[in-house]
């Protein structure tokens, strides 16, 4: 079975070939944060990836953990309130009034892993997979999909001749699979997708 680390160093090995097709294009740089507004669906290895990458910055910088972890309850506290799914176990409900609802919420609201102070990403290296393909061109149902602060004055080809592959072997999704057969085989229940914050939260929100 394919690994989250081999998996990751694919990823990244794409993204480094469409920055070296892109050149200026691609305007993203460590400050640049519009990308960390809004909030989005995560699936269960970025959840796990993102719990793993809080544990290891608690051991390596306690400080920077525990405003992390502030931003967190002070980011569900504030939102909460509108979440489409259940605030103890974060997961996303799935019907179509909820999947509607989720388009409007937390819109404007900036990801609590951002570090405000220097504008950067407190768990870069563990960041979930919609954060490693954001800026370059991916495809998606609606065509190529991109930052819109990057590829200014580029023409449609030349955005398409820079188009990124994340995972053309489709091995998140034979990760996934994975993880959903072994909770099977112990009778646990299968993650929902869920956002960021309900990922990385120490104590469910009451």
């Amino acid at each position: 079975m394919a690994s989250d680390a081999e998996l990751l160093q694919i990823i990244d090995q794409a993204l480094s070939e469409t920055a070296r097709k892109s050149g200026a294009w691609l305007v993203c740089k460590p400050g640049c944060w519009q990308c960390c507004i809004g909030a989005f669906r995560i699936h269960a290895l970025d959840a796990v990836r993102l719990r793993s990458g809080l544990a290891k910055l608690r051991l390596t910088d306690p400080g920077r953990a525990e405003k992390l972890d502030a931003r967190v309850a002070a980011y569900l506290q504030e939102v909460q309130a509108d979440y489409p799914g259940d605030v103890v176990s974060g997961a996303l409900r799935e019907d179509p009034v909820s999947l509607e609802a989720f388009e409007e919420f937390a819109n404007d609201a900036v990801c609590p892993v951002l570090d405000p102070a220097s504008g950067t990403c407190d768990l870069y290296d563990d960041r979930p997979m919609t954060c490693r393909v954001f800026g370059p061109p991916v495809r998606n149902e609606e065509g190529l999909g991109v930052c819109e602060l990057c590829y200014q004055g580029a023409t449609p080809e030349e955005v398409e001749a820079c188009e990124m592959v994340p995972d053309p072997d489709g091995l998140e999704e034979q990760i996934l699979e994975t993880m959903q057969q072994a909770l099977m085989a112990r009778n646990a229940p299968a993650p929902g997708a869920t956002i960021v914050a309900f990922a990385l939260r120490m104590e469910p929100v009451r």
